[in-house]
């Protein structure tokens, strides 16, 4: 399987909460599709430092995380990101990337919306099983034999 990528978009999430408020009006929510790697050996949700800047999203911790070379490095973490892919949304916490580094959609958001990726196509899609709403499992079956 080859690389995939798909077109998600990112919503400041102070921003809609602003609004649900009535504090702010719904065109001034800060908001961006970005072509993401969909990469389900990442856990989060990673943008860089251009995203988090054009969306004015917060650091509200710093994190550490293991490279794929092994190394540790920290990162900021920022919130809260309204995560939006045709039919399914969710809202979470991003790890930010220096600089302009290539985005990278990881398997927590991937899971919570109920995405998969089909390897033939190579492409992000919704789950076919679940093809109105996002199912999740929240327990799993143990097979006793």
């Amino acid at each position: 399987m080859g690389l995939v990528y798909a077109d998600i978009e990112l919503i400041n999430g102070g921003d809609l909460e602003m609004v649900r408020r009535h504090l702010m009006d719904e065109d001034e929510v800060k908001r961006m599709t970005i072509r993401f790697l969909v990469d389900s050996g990442a856990c989060n949700l990673c943008i860089n430092e251009v995203i988090q800047q054009q969306l004015q999203l917060p650091v509200v911790e710093k994190r550490k995380a293991q490279m794929a070379n092994g190394s540790i490095e920290e990162f900021d973490v920022v919130g809260n990101v309204e995560v939006r892919f045709k039919n399914r949304a969710t809202s979470c916490r991003a790890m930010v990337l220096p600089g302009d580094a290539e985005p990278l959609f990881g398997e927590i958001p991937m899971e919570d919306m109920d995405l998969i990726i089909h390897p033939l196509k190579e492409e992000l899609m919704v789950n076919p099983e679940h093809p109105f709403f996002a199912q999740m499992v929240l327990k799993a079956v143990t097979l006793i034999n």
